[in-house]
């Protein structure tokens, strides 16, 4: 399993951090070369953008495994900021 926390930290001021967002993707394809992935994600109200709290579960498909972990992120972090906010 992979997680991406998404944290604030304010003036890199440890104690005052926060979790913004999180996400955690499974293989799900018996790490083929070219994998499927389950997605489990979460993101807290926005104030600033009035968004309310969601959490989703979807399916990242077709990811080549021979690329940067960051490419995966990527395609996760593209997949959760297409997620309305309510549903």
């Amino acid at each position: 399993m992979l997680r991406i926390i998404v944290e604030l930290v304010p003036g890199g001021y440890e104690p005052a951090k926060r979790e913004l967002a999180r996400a955690e993707l499974g293989n799900i394809s018996d790490l083929a070369e070219v994998s499927d992935y389950q997605i489990r994600a979460n993101e807290g109200p926005n104030p600033l953008t009035t968004a309310s709290a969601w959490q989703r579960t979807g399916r990242i498909e077709n990811y080549p495994r021979n690329q940067s972990v960051w490419e995966l992120v990527e395609r996760a972090a593209a997949w959760c900021s297409n997620q309305p906010a309510s549903a």
